[in-house]
């Protein structure tokens, strides 16, 4: 038994990893390792924890019988007699590496072509096929959310979810709505070091996203906007423009729009180059443009 404890930093048991029917406690230590709970493990291949109090006897004592021992690998075999301690939020646990499971499942559903197994392991066979099948589509999916830039938008999208069951309107208000991709590319065109040197932006930022996004939205958005959160006497508003926009209709219609921006920067050189493409795609509201805009000396290199 492998007595090191390690501290996890991410994952409970309120969000375990879910395939097929089966649910399992899922962690990521500090070492950066993935783990599934041994209890939720042991659960999801059909069998009883067992009487030892650290749980893991059940599982030992499956792959050392004589109808699965000959197809457990020596790396099977070693996780499966040393489980790796952790601390979690709820207290100590015991676990495997995550990786250890798919393993198990292609010895377990091995051992079955060659018609090893007795018959009362046919049920843990079966669930073998289960997890297998719904770790393949699990995989499939976070391959293709990681190659298209999915995975990015898609883990914004289930935080602002989370978000919003918890949060009335009101308050959903200060959630982030300027991605820092935005910011990132807005001073790599203006040629300026990003991060800014001080920790709030500068007030010229304002003016440009005025013109970037406001003008751009919808008619006479940007007036309303400065009628209904009008500066103090200092200068300042009491609030971001953005967090007056409605939750329905006003805030997804942004976010398309901060989408379109961004995507146009990361193809741009310089101000120039972006300043141009955007009033070509995105025209200020009572803006004119020309069929075919001049492009200056300096846009051409």
């Amino acid at each position: 038994m492998n007595e090191k404890i390690i501290e996890s930093k991410f994952g409970s048991p309120d969000h375990p990893l879910k395939i097929g029917n089966r649910e399992i406690p899922c962690y990521v230590l500090a070492d950066g390792t993935r783990v599934l709970a041994q209890s939720g493990m042991i659960r999801s291949l059909g069998m009883a924890r067992g009487s030892s109090r650290k749980g893991g006897d059940r599982l030992a004592n499956f792959i050392t019988q004589r109808a699965i021992n000959p197809f457990i690998s020596a790396k099977i075999r070693a996780a499966i007699t040393s489980p790796i301690k952790f601390k979690s939020p709820s207290g100590i646990i015991y676990g495997y590496e995550a990786t250890i499971l798919p393993d198990i499942c292609e010895a377990v559903l091995t051992a079955r072509e060659n018609e090893k197994l007795q018959i009362q392991q046919a049920h843990i066979a079966k669930q073998c096929e289960i997890l297998v099948r719904g770790l393949a589509v699990i995989g499939i999916i976070a391959l293709v959310d990681e190659a298209t830039g999915y995975q990015e938008v898609r883990d914004r999208e289930a935080l602002q979810k989370i978000l919003e069951k918890y949060i009335t309107d009101e308050w959903a208000r200060w959630t982030k709505t300027f991605p820092d991709e935005y910011y990132r590319h807005l001073f790599r065109l203006k040629n300026m070091s990003y991060p800014p040197r001080t920790k709030s932006k500068p007030s010229y930022i304002g003016h440009w996203t005025n013109d970037i996004v406001y003008k751009r939205l919808a008619p006479g958005v940007l007036k309303t906007l400065k009628e209904v959160n009008p500066k103090s006497s200092s200068g300042n508003r009491a609030r971001k423009l953005h967090q007056h926009l409605t939750r329905e209709y006003g805030h997804p219609e942004l976010k398309k729009h901060l989408d379109n921006i961004i995507f146009l920067m990361k193809g741009c050189i310089n101000w120039g180059d972006f300043e141009r493409r955007l009033n070509r795609a995105s025209p200020r509201f009572g803006d004119t443009m020309p069929l075919e805009l001049p492009i200056k000396e300096e846009e051409k290199n």
